[in-house]
Parts: C-alpha cells; structure tokens; sequence
C-alpha cells in the first residue's frame, strides 16, 4: 500500500480489538514517531495499554470502545502548533494504515490520565489521536465539491486539481472540511475557516494535498 491508497482507505475507527500493539508493526509506527519529531519540533507520544482515557461518559457517549492506545499531539505553544500537529499528527495516521492499523483523531471525548504522557512547561497538548486494531474498518464520509474549497477550474494545472481531491479525503472535526486552497501562479494560499480545531484540520488537508499534488512544502504561499 502507497500513501495514496491509504489516503484513499482510510477511515475513522472508533471501536478497537483487544490486540497489542507489538513487533515489526510497533517498530515501524515508533520510527515514524520520531522522524516527526524530528523534523517538526514536535514531542509527540505514543501511549500503549492505557484504557482509562476512553473508559468514561464522554468517550462512551462518542461511541468509542477498546481503545487502549493513541499518540498525544504535543508541542511548543506557538501560532503555528496546531497546524503542525494536525500535518505531523496525518503523516503518522497514513503510516498506521500501511502497517494494517486503525485510527481516528479525538478533540475532546477522552480524559487525560496523569503521568502517560508529558508535557513541558512550555508545551501544549492539541488532540489526540486512537490507534489499534479495529474491529471495523470504517466508512467513508461525505465530501464537499472541489470548486467550494478551491479557485480550482478547468484551466488549472493537473497537480493542484489532484491536490485538491486529495485534501477532501482528509478527515477533519465534524466532517465540517472549513479551509480553502488558492492557486496563485505557481504557489498555493492555504486557509483555515472559523470552526474548532480547524487549524489542525488545515494541517491535515496540507499533509493529503502534498500527497496527492506530488509537490513538497515549497508549494505553499
């Protein structure tokens, strides 16, 4: 599976199989881990065998179940983290589905257990994202033209066409897709809307637009 087959494959996963995460696929999502990091700044963390998260009312109401695992999105408090962690946060979801694993991105409906992860004094947690061994595979959600997102039309160059498509595979809080991508010349403008956590979800749709534009991060404005 390439990264654009898992764009395409992937999809929200709220209910999990008692399975561990171990061996060659733990190996593997860990690396991937920290060459975020890396590359980011960010100091993202892998929590494993940790149910209490998702064992309460507001997990329940959110239909979530067996979740056991899920990587906290942390970084330095900045203008620009949550656009990080939603870009660095999809790298890693993407590679999680070549590896065979589930996972689904979580605001709010989970409760932070003390001492599973840490957070600097000048740091910030952003969301949260599960990650197992589902017990389904998720379904695909509905999506937005891509003439409402973007200045796209018939005289745009092929890759941003595609870039565009690619965005609206992402997931994004609500399923609301608030962001915007112009094309100006050669480069792209990217925006967020005015919704929760649409920062984060930019940074998501800039990851998949990359993906499916075959262009690096030089292509934005």
């Amino acid at each position: 599976m390439n990264l654009s087959e898992a764009m395409k494959e992937r999809h929200s996963v709220r209910s999990y199989l008692d399975k561990p995460l171990e061996g060659n696929v733990l190996e593997e999502l860990e690396k991937e881990i920290d060459k975020c990091n890396k590359e980011s700044g960010l100091h993202i963390q892998l929590v494993k065998n940790e149910p209490k998260a998702f064992d309460s009312k507001m997990a329940h109401y959110g239909k979530f179940s067996g979740v056991k695992n899920y990587i906290a999105l942390i970084g330095k408090k900045s203008s620009k983290l949550n656009e990080l962690c939603g870009y660095y946060g999809e790298k890693i979801v993407l590679k999680a589905q070549m590896l065979g694993l589930n996972t689904c991105w979580v605001a709010m409906t989970y409760k932070k257990i003390p001492g599973v992860f840490t957070v600097n004094k000048d740091e910030k947690l952003t969301v949260v994202i599960c990650i197992g061994y589902g017990a389904v595979q998720g379904s695909a959600h509905k999506s937005k033209s891509s003439n409402s997102v973007s200045n796209a039309d018939e005289s745009a160059p092929e890759w941003f066409k595609k870039g565009i498509e690619a965005a609206l595979l992402a997931p994004t809080a609500m399923n609301q897709q608030k962001f915007t991508f112009e094309l100006q010349g050669n480069k792209v403008a990217a925006k967020p809307g005015l919704a929760f956590y649409s920062k984060v979800d930019l940074g998501i749709a800039k990851c998949h637009f990359e993906i499916g534009a075959g262009k690096d991060s030089s292509v934005w404005q």
